[in-house]
């Protein structure tokens, strides 16, 4: 299921949006302000982002404006009731990908992101991978070069989350994130199972890397003669 970040301060709409978007099979997470969205985006690897203009700490388009800067094509369609023509190109050379004015029919928004969904991989990499391993977001595939597995939804964010930062330590709750969003409440072992399965599966298609567990400090993707 592909997860999208909502950036809207308006209550009833974020709640309608959110409604709209998970009848059609896509998992959001809600978010109003700018900074915690920024703080988010760096936790959980989206596929889309939503964003309003008219935020409480600033106009969206900085935020939009920061991720380009920062290298992230992030897929985003920007909602705003500001629909004169130079708000839509101002957002547009912002970095924003479509432009939707408020207010819009539902069908239109989602079908406009199921269209941000399907952009091509310079968005965003079809087959993440490092060493022997790689993913396949699009069919929830895991591969080595000895096999492949398929992956529940929460399995392959886990996956997606450690393999763009190979060798590097993830926190639990980063991991926790990425897997069920931000807005999900989550067991206090739903996180340790989900890993169980995921290294299980990798020794069953023979790959050589290794989720190792760095305790009080989080979890790294590693091979297997790195793994403690």
């Amino acid at each position: 299921m592909s997860r999208i970040l909502l950036v809207e301060d308006h209550e009833r709409l974020a709640h309608l949006v959110s409604k709209g978007l998970s009848s059609a099979g896509i998992a959001v997470d809600v978010i109003s302000r700018i900074d915690a969205a920024w703080a988010a985006i760096q936790q959980v690897p989206y596929q889309a982002l939503i964003l309003d203009r008219g935020l409480p700490d600033g106009d969206g388009l900085v935020l939009l404006q920061r991720l380009r800067t920062a290298g992230l094509g992030l897929p985003c369609l920007v909602l705003t009731a500001r629909d004169a023509l130079h708000d839509r190109v101002e957002g547009l050379d912002a970095g924003a990908d479509d432009y939707l004015p408020k207010p819009f029919a539902m069908d239109e928004m989602v079908a406009r992101v199921r269209a941000l969904l399907r952009r091509p991989a310079e968005h965003r990499p079809l087959a993440p991978a490092h060493g022997d391993l790689s993913v396949q977001p699009d069919t929830g595939i895991m591969c080595s070069t000895e096999g492949s597995v398929p992956l529940a939804p929460a399995e392959m964010q886990i996956m997606l989350l450690l393999l763009r930062k190979p060798g590097e330590i993830v926190r639990r709750s980063a991991i926790e994130a990425a897997a069920w969003g931000l807005s999900e409440a989550v067991t206090p072992n739903a996180l340790d199972v989900a890993l169980h399965r995921i290294r299980r599966k990798l020794l069953a298609i023979g790959s050589h890397q290794r989720i190792v567990n760095l305790r009080g400090l989080g979890y790294a993707l590693r091979q297997d003669d790195l793994a403690q």
